[in-house]
Parts: structure tokens; sequence; C-alpha cells
């Protein structure tokens, strides 16, 4: 599963762990200080997989498009061209 950091909490990685599901989640900077400030005792960071975080970007905006509420079909298709544009140059 790839999320945003509002999802980072101990209970969401216990619960996708449990189901054996691999989180892709960043620490919020709070979460990391307050681990580091325990020293030994605050246990290893979780591991992120860099690659597949900068993946959720382009999914992310997928689906803000997909949600996008115009009042013309011109200007909606025009968002859809512009976004596959930016999408094929990118790849």
């Amino acid at each position: 599963m790839i999320a945003d950091r509002a999802y980072t909490s101990g209970k969401a990685r216990r619960m996708l762990a449990g189901r054996g599901i691999k989180a892709v989640i960043p620490q919020k900077k709070d979460e990391t200080a307050a681990r580091q400030h325990k020293g030994s005792a605050g246990g290893r960071p979780p591991t992120l997989d860099a690659v597949t975080y900068k993946g959720r970007n382009v999914v992310e905006r997928c689906f803000a498009l997909a949600t996008r509420y115009d009042k013309l079909a011109i200007t909606y298709r025009a968002a859809v061209l512009l976004s596959a544009c930016i999408t094929w140059t990118r790849i």
C-alpha cells in the first residue's frame, strides 16, 4: 500500500503487516524525532521504497483529474489531454 504521511501510524502499519501487505509510507518528522529521542528503545525506522513512493504522485494526479467537475466538456477534455501529454513525456 502506497500512502501519504497521514497514514503513518503504528496501528495502520501493524494492520497492514498482519495482512501481509507491504507499506510504503514515509514517517512524519515528529514520529522520527520521537523515535530518535528514545534512543535504542525507539526501534528501527520503517523502510521506505523511494522509487515506489514517487509513483504515488502519478496515481494521485489521475484521481484528482477523474474527480474534477468542470462546467464545459471542452475544459475537462483539455485537462485530460494535458495530463496525458505530461505523463507521456515523463515516460
